[in-house]
């Protein structure tokens, strides 16, 4: 292969033109030299500017090939497609995929990807046929092992790599992780700071993967001589310094903090209206006009047109002339719908209301409150009941799709799914490992409920504090410990170790809250009132195995709102 300055040299010898004041011309047809004269008598369906060694890609007919400085061919050869020369060597598609080529049209590698990008510092983006990417090397090979879901360009030896459940790292030159930081989005470093985006919001992070100050912000620039101009949620911008103080504003805030704050307050207005909606029927009664609705929902004429209005302010219905249709958000608030959220809308807007009128009192060191018996109240009220369990089964069915990929099962345990409700995650477990056998341990109520018998899927009805008389090879706990304190997070722990052989695994699916940060603050509150739970850090989840007799293996993230934390018998 022909060096880089060895083919500068060969290439402007042979055409003995300043290729490098040559611009695309208006029509994008040709080049023009810097009196915007054509460089060339040749015309092309499109080119693109030169690159060293004075080479420019064109397209005619459906051909790409490149060209020198007077439009002639630097070789042969034709492809589908081809780009840019960038440290040497030029992306091109034929139709066995992209590869690489030199200047002498002459393929670099024998290897094939679906997609190429351009090399820089001695690295190159390719995208397989699996869809992953990684990068490669001059000579077309591999710079590392691992495999990403997508990746970016490096500058100053890191480039940004996304894993497959989303999040983002940096890696060096060799793949390796710079700092082992993960995050919801990520840039490339400049001058020393990168930007970073984690559940609260945009920041920026040093070398070390560290936020370099705590606020967080609705986007970011990367710092220019030490300062960077930011947007606050507020709509504010401003320009900070490096360690996130306020400089100076340029522009007042679009939302005033006293109507943000009023507007925090009256949160209970949305679940009220929807609520009442849900157990009055509208959805069902849609498409429909406000006096066919008040027709088919008993409602005043006027109440209905008031009620249509405030869920059109809400984006769950849509008028188009005097009709009203659901919006696909809408959608899920239909009795029928496979993800129905109808039963979540009347839970939340009854009894899980009444239970955070007595959040003070919770909080409180001087108070009896003790949280109420949830399952129980459940379990006496039959309707409730049915409700309940549609909404745990439509929101299983929504945040579970990528659940099973995660466990990594052998594909020939069995497996106890304790707490499994109406075994939603037992049967996509089963699908995806017709060899499994799973058992789903539940209380007896909702064992009754479990529907049509599917192979290979087991009920036994149960309590998760009392001895569960099962062997297992796994056993599943998703969205089970949530709902208790530690002491009982434990003893459920336990009684998993009890069920399994020293090395036999435990899965924990469940929400993972950042150590530092805010997010998952409400819901954690939510699971106090509503059952004396708490959410958990992977960390807290490390402390809860060990005490339950387990080791911490790995902690997966997936796109959805679960994470699944993996422990082993010891």
């Amino acid at each position: 292969m022909m060096h880089e300055a060895d083919a500068r040299v060969a290439c402007e010898g042979a055409y003995r033109v300043r290729w490098r004041s040559l611009r695309v011309s208006p029509c994008r047809t040709h080049h023009v030299d810097e009196q915007q004269q054509p460089a060339y008598d040749e015309r092309f369906d499109e080119v693109l500017k030169f690159h060293p060694p004075g080479l420019a890609p064109v397209l005619r007919s459906g051909e790409s090939w490149h060209v020198g400085s007077d439009g002639t061919a630097a070789y042969a050869r034709r492809f589908l497609s081809a780009f840019g020369f960038y440290e040497g060597l030029a992306a091109v598609a034929g139709p066995d995929g992209w590869h690489h080529i030199g200047v002498d049209g002459l393929d670099v590698y024998d290897a094939r990807h679906a997609w190429c990008g351009n090399f820089q510092q001695g690295r190159c983006l390719v995208r397989g046929h699996d869809g992953l990417y990684h990068h490669i090397t001059p000579e077309g090979v591999a710079a590392y092992a691992d495999r990403w879901r997508y990746a970016g360009d490096y500058r100053d030896g890191i480039a940004v790599a996304q894993a497959a459940d989303g999040h983002s790292t940096h890696i060096g030159l060799d793949g390796d992780l710079l700092h082992g930081a993960w995050f919801v989005d990520l840039d490339v470093f400049h001058k020393g700071y990168a930007r970073a985006r984690d559940v609260d919001g945009w920041m920026h992070v040093d070398l070390q993967g560290r936020p370099a100050y705590g606020r967080r912000f609705h986007a970011v620039e990367p710092f220019y001589n030490g300062q960077a101009r930011v947007e606050r949620f507020d709509g504010a911008l401003e320009v900070i310094g490096e360690d996130g103080t306020a400089l100076l504003e340029l522009r007042p805030a679009r939302r005033s903090e006293f109507a943000s704050l009023s507007a925090d307050m009256v949160g209970f207005w949305r679940t009220q209206t929807l609520g009442a909606a849900v157990s009055l029927g509208v959805f069902e009664s849609l498409p429909a006009t406000a006096s066919s609705v008040a027709r088919r929902c008993r409602l005043t004429v006027d109440g209905a047109r008031r009620l249509l209005r405030a869920l059109g302010e809400l984006g769950v219905v849509a008028r188009r002339g005097d009709q009203w249709a659901p919006s696909a958000r809408g959608e899920l608030l239909r009795a029928d719908h496979p993800l129905t959220l109808a039963d979540a809308a009347t839970e939340y807007a009854g009894p899980l209301s009444e239970m955070w009128r007595s959040l003070a009192d919770a909080l409180r060191s001087d108070t009896d409150w003790s949280p109420p018996d949830a399952f129980g109240e459940v379990a006496r009220d039959e309707e409730r009941r049915a409700g309940h369990h549609r909404m745990l089964r439509s929101y299983a069915r929504h945040d579970y799709e990528r659940v099973c990929e995660a466990l990594e099962l052998e594909g020939d345990e069995h497996v106890v799914d304790a707490g499994g409700g109406l075994g939603v995650l037992a049967r996509s477990i089963l699908t995806a490992h017709p060899c499994c056998e799973v058992t789903v341990l539940e209380r007896p109520e909702v064992v009754a409920m479990k529907g049509s018998p599917t192979p290979r899927l087991r009920w036994r009805r149960g309590d998760l504090f009392e001895p569960w008389e099962l062997e297992a090879d796994a056993v599943l706990l998703s969205r089970v410990l949530h709902d208790w304190d530690d002491p009982d997070a434990i003893r459920i722990l336990a009684r998993a170790r009890a069920a399994l052989s020293r090395g036999g695994r435990v899965f924990i699916v469940e929400m993972l809250v950042p150590e530092e940060g805010v997010a998952g603050a409400l819901c954690d509150l939510h699971l106090l009132m509503a059952t004396g739970g708490r959410e958990r850090s992977a960390e807290h989840f490390g402390r809860l195995l060990a005490a339950g007799g387990f080791d911490l293996v790995a902690v997966r993230r997936l796109p959805a709102l679960p994470s699944v934390i993996e422990g082993k018998a010891v």
